[in-house]
């Protein structure tokens, strides 16, 4: 196990992986918002051009970085799985890797520094993980990024009846959406990173469940909040619709599913035991 974070050590350097699927644009503005909160912690950026896009490319090569900057040309389009753990594995091969390994997506916008918080809800709990920001729109309402397990009952009330908050308030989420997720490379290295049979949607479900059927916690740093867009793209078009439906019934097999099921029949079995001692 990892030791804790103590407070004179919470300045640890992290690695950002970023992936653009024609995202161009929005990685340009995220990269110049990275540089302009002057974080001196971020030590380098791995962006994967997961298509081709010579001319942003270009401009992110030719331009100044408080930071490494890695770029990544895919000859053919890979994964959202298999393109961060192949970051991940880059920045292992650089120079061992930082400690600490951000996802982020392209659509996020920081409004104010979230890393010091991120960083110091790692430092308060050896066991965390995973830490993640507060997720808002541009009007800066709460996103539903706190999730519990998809079931197929979820789902139903989730998108026929519009119920879209499904964490309450004191509960723990089961799992977050990997828009922005910190990790300890200890423990996403432990895991083998996310399982990169899921092409698009549901590898960050799997990864949470892994992650905390592992002994490591999920934890949300209250005084980080960041913009995330939240494209949904599988609400309007088929192909990403059908790659989310087949991600579900990958999920809903996997061992890590069956895993969780279990454990929560365990909680829910002692609970009623506890119940009635007298």
């Amino acid at each position: 196990m990892p030791p804790a974070l103590s407070p004179a050590h919470r300045r640890v350097n992290f690695t950002a992986s970023i992936i653009s699927h024609d995202h161009g644009a929005q990685v340009e503005a995220l990269l110049a918002q990275l540089a302009a909160l002057g974080e001196p912690c971020l030590a380098r950026v791995i962006v994967t051009f997961n298509m081709p896009e010579p001319a942003s490319a270009h401009r992110l090569r030719a331009r100044g970085w408080p930071f490494e900057l890695l770029i990544v040309d895919n000859p053919a389009p890979l994964g959202f799985a298999t393109n961060h753990n192949r970051a991940f594995a880059l920045d292992g091969r650089t120079d061992g890797g930082q400690p600490l390994f951000a996802v982020l997506n392209p659509d996020l916008r920081c409004r104010a520094n979230p890393f010091p918080a991120l960083v110091a809800e790692l430092a308060s709990d050896a066991r965390a993980g995973a830490v993640y920001p507060t997720q808002v729109d541009v009007h800066g309402h709460r996103q539903d990024h706190e999730r519990l397990r998809p079931t197929p009952l979820r789902l139903l009330r989730r998108h026929l009846l519009g119920q879209r908050i499904e964490v309450a308030a004191g509960q723990s989420p089961e799992w977050v959406n990997a828009a922005f997720l910190l990790l300890r490379r200890p423990a996403f290295a432990a895991l083998g990173g996310f399982d990169e049979a899921y092409h698009m949607y549901c590898e960050d479900v799997d990864f949470c469940l892994r992650l905390q059927l592992a002994g490591w916690r999920l934890r949300r740093a209250d005084g980080a909040i960041v913009e995330h867009q939240a494209q949904r793209t599988s609400h309007r078009h088929p192909r990403y619709l059908l790659w989310h439906a087949q991600s579900l019934v990958r999920l809903w097999r996997s061992p890590a599913w069956r895993a969780w099921g279990v454990a929560e029949e365990h909680t829910r079995a002692g609970a009623a035991d506890r119940a009635d001692l007298p």
